[in-house]
């Protein structure tokens, strides 16, 4: 089984699941975020960030391929270009901290260890460029797949909780511990990045 990830760009942004591409929860404020929906200028506005966000700060993303099959993704920036996170009650997130914005795996490639090098392969992205964490807002009441990840699984992975909500508490993940990771965080992995959306399988290359 080959596996590839690779920095998510304008050209693999199609292997995303299709509603994800479309998707600008994270990347546009609420009020333009409805806007674009409504205008049905999203999946414009998804270009357009990922473009802006590739060009000033470098890569904010990775893809996961498995046999040139597109099973997976993660996204990430620092908070300044992620709207939305000034919308949460425990904003901002810390200044020397990237936000994770989401993540998934598709259902039949969990439990391969997918989970872990991916976001071992985001730790040491990160600590190249200096930064010291990945913060996250968790949904302390997840119930359905959502662009928030489950509180609890986060929690289950490594993050601890650094600023307490019911709904919607701020985590932080210490990049150097997801290095050491061993392979029974690889369940609590695959709850978590399995968690965040329901998806057909995604087309093959």
């Amino acid at each position: 089984m080959g596996r590839r990830l690779v920095p998510l760009t304008l050209d693999n942004l199609q292997d995303l699941p299709q509603r994800c591409r479309a998707c600008v929860f994270w990347e546009l404020d609420p009020v333009s975020g409805a806007a674009a929906v409504k205008a049905g200028t999203a999946a414009l506005e998804k270009e357009s960030w990922i473009s802006a966000v590739l060009l000033d700060w470098g890569s904010c993303g990775r893809v996961v391929y498995v046999d040139d099959v597109p099973v997976g993704f993660v996204l990430y920036a620092p908070p300044d270009y992620v709207p939305r996170s000034t919308a949460f009650p425990t904003s901002p997130v810390s200044p020397d901290a990237v936000q994770l914005m989401t993540a998934f795996i598709m259902p039949g490639y969990r439990g391969q260890g997918l989970g872990r090098v991916m976001v071992q392969t985001v730790a040491k992205d990160l600590l190249r460029r200096g930064f010291r964490a990945i913060e996250a807002f968790g949904d302390a009441r997840w119930k359905d797949p959502a662009c928030l990840l489950p509180a609890e699984h986060l929690l289950a992975v490594g993050f601890k909780t650094v600023r307490h909500h019911p709904s919607h508490p701020r985590l932080r993940l210490e990049l150097r511990t997801t290095l050491s990771w061993k392979e029974d965080m690889e369940m609590a992995l695959d709850r978590l990045l399995g968690g965040a959306r329901k998806e057909p399988a995604l087309r093959p290359l």
